[in-house]
């Protein structure tokens, strides 16, 4: 038994934990959660929990259902909203086959993958991720078919009294106390709408640490008799939630990305990492954008990129290259704008890696960065500057997705596979869906 593991029965016998929750995403990044008893937890660090893997989404075929879960104890926390009466801890697992192999269909262990790839490359990955949400008074709809948000406010506003300040600040306080560092938090743009930045760390951790956050703000926002949702697009007048995310990568303790003098103070390696998001973005936006309300947001406005483009602090872009602070050479990076807020995060950001690692590779050469705002210029001015459309529905992201020879590589046979027929079935049932706005348009003229 190792340190950590020595670690987490010590805690857990000196704060008397009563519950340790061991939790793991299905393919579509869904939380799955069991509850262990503390007696039987030093048996799963040595042989792991049994359960049926067929009864998870895209885990395993009913013919080899048994999966293994094996926690790992470098996540271990204590749970703060379970308080102290009975305190709960939770620790993520990796999913094992019954020989103890790592599971292909396992979505944390497709992220493993390719950061095990990035190693081999010389690189350690950073994210940064920025994420939005909407805080609604419930999650039942008004009156006029709408959520209702629980707020008027604006991007930065300063509500006295507000609901939503409250509720940030208890997020914020309740995701220090697990281990996981807010960089700032703030009122976006829609009314209700909120955003909260994590901190760097290391693209594993920071997967984790999002399921973690999701977790949290349903929770607390339950506590404040209210309902959080990280829905792409829940209101047509108003901006949908993205996750931007920042992206670095580190040579030993140098920046990969940074090159002093250089044109923006890119590096080549930062260039190509570039090129390859931008050349294979229509073949991962089934990933990043995995719903289709997804492309409501996408193509809703709002700041939403809808274009292959990078730009220099171009907020209309893509990817957007931020403004450089001289001296600041370790902070160089690029930020993925299309991302959802409710995407995988473990399979986006293998995606999004994966593509920007094969740039590397091949060397692709980076176009020319896009100045303008992209939204505002015609179809014809687009055409000219080769900024191509991302696709605009899940159907038209789903059949990119399944030429992707690349997606396949990255993603696994198995995830690749379900992760595709699960997106289709969404799909067919979505087109035989009779909606509001065909009810309201045509009932009353046709």
């Amino acid at each position: 038994m190792n340190r950590q593991q020595e670690f987490v029965l010590r805690t857990i016998e000196e704060r008397d934990v009563r519950f340790v929750r061991l939790w793991f995403t299905d393919v579509v990044g869904s939380l799955k959660s069991v509850a262990l008893a503390p007696a039987e937890v030093e048996g799963a660090f040595e042989e792991g929990l049994g359960f049926d893997g067929s009864s998870i989404e895209g885990l395993a075929r009913v013919s080899e259902s048994d999966m293994l879960l094996q926690p790992d104890p470098s996540t271990f926390q204590i749970l703060p909203w379970r308080g102290e009466t009975e305190p709960t801890s939770r620790m993520f697992c990796d999913i094992l086959t019954p020989d103890g192999e790592p599971s292909p269909a396992d979505p944390r262990n497709v992220l493993k993958r390719t950061l095990a790839k990035a190693a081999e490359m010389g690189f350690t990955c950073y994210t940064h991720p920025e994420i939005e949400f909407y805080l609604l008074e419930s999650d039942q709809l008004g009156p006029d078919g709408a959520p209702i948000p629980i707020d008027k406010g604006g991007y930065f506003d300063h509500v006295p009294g507000g609901v939503a300040q409250d509720f940030r600040r208890t997020v914020v306080n309740m995701l220090e106390s697990v281990g996981i560092s807010v960089e700032f938090s703030h009122h976006e743009g829609g009314p209700g709408q909120n955003e909260i930045d994590l901190r760097y760390a290391d693209a594993l951790q920071t997967a984790d640490n999002i399921m973690t956050f999701r977790t949290v703000v349903k929770e607390v926002a339950i506590q404040q008799g209210a309902y959080a949702t990280f829905m792409p697009k829940p209101f047509t007048a108003f901006p949908g939630s993205g996750m931007h995310t920042h992206f670095s990568l580190f040579e030993g303790d140098s920046n990969a990305f940074h090159e002093p003098g250089a044109e923006f103070q890119l590096s080549k390696t930062a260039r190509h990492f570039i090129a390859g998001l931008l050349r294979h973005a229509n073949e991962f936006t089934a990933v990043t954008n995995q719903f289709v309300n997804s492309y409501k947001r996408l193509w809703g406005g709002g700041e939403a990129p809808s274009y292959l483009s990078w730009g220099h602090n171009n907020r209309s872009a893509l990817v957007r290259v931020p403004l450089y602070k001289p001296g600041k050479g370790q902070s160089a990076r690029v930020e993925y704008r299309g991302i959802d807020s409710a995407t995988n995060p473990y399979l986006s950001y293998s995606v999004l890696l994966g593509a920007g690692l094969k740039g590397i590779e091949e060397e692709y050469e980076l176009p020319a960065a896009a100045e303008d705002d992209i939204s505002s210029l015609t179809s014809a001015e687009r055409r000219v500057l080769g900024h191509s459309p991302l696709p605009a529905s899940l159907y038209d992201a789903i059949g990119t997705m399944e030429d992707s020879e690349l997606m396949a590589e990255i993603l696994g046979e198995q995830v690749f596979e379900y992760f595709l027929r699960n997106k289709r079935q969404e799909w067919s049932e979505y087109r035989l869906e009779v909606t509001p706005y065909e009810l309201h348009r045509n009932l009353g003229i046709l």
